[in-house]
C-alpha cells in the first residue's frame, strides 16, 4: 500500500484539500493553543459557577444577619441575645445550663 494507492481513496482526497486542512488545523489552535481556547472558557465558566454559588449563600446570610440586626434594635433584642449568647445576667439572677446527653461531645 504505497502513497499511489493511498492518494485514490476518497478520505484521503477530502482530508488532504488545502481548505480542510486549514480548517482542521484552525479548530486543533483554538481548541488547545489559543490564549481563549475552548477548554480556557470550560475553565473559567466552572468558576463562574462556583462563585454565583458563593454569592447566593453569602447573600442568605447578609438577609439573616439584616433580621438579627433589626431585631437587637431595641434594649429588649440586645438583652435577650446578650443573655442566649454570652450568657450574661442580672446581678441578681442565677443561671442553670441544662446539657442533654445527645447535646455532649463524646471522646
Amino acid at each position: 500500500m504505497g502513497f499511489k494507492s493511498l492518494k485514490h481513496k476518497k478520505w484521503f482526497k477530502i482530508i488532504s484539500n488545502k481548505y480542510v486542512l486549514i480548517l482542521l488545523i484552525f479548530v486543533v489552535w483554538m481548541f488547545w493553543f489559543d490564549g481563549n481556547s475552548w477548554l480556557i472558557h470550560h475553565e473559567l465558566n466552572q468558576d463562574i459557577d462556583k462563585l454565583k454559588g458563593n454569592q447566593e449563600h453569602f447573600e442568605s446570610k447578609i438577609k439573616e444577619d439584616q433580621t438579627q440586626i433589626k431585631n437587637l434594635e431595641d434594649s429588649a433584642g440586645i438583652e435577650r441575645f446578650a443573655r442566649e449568647e454570652y450568657l450574661m445576667k442580672k446581678d441578681d439572677e442565677d443561671i442553670y445550663i441544662i446539657e442533654y446527653e445527645d447535646s455532649l461531645q463524646k471522646k
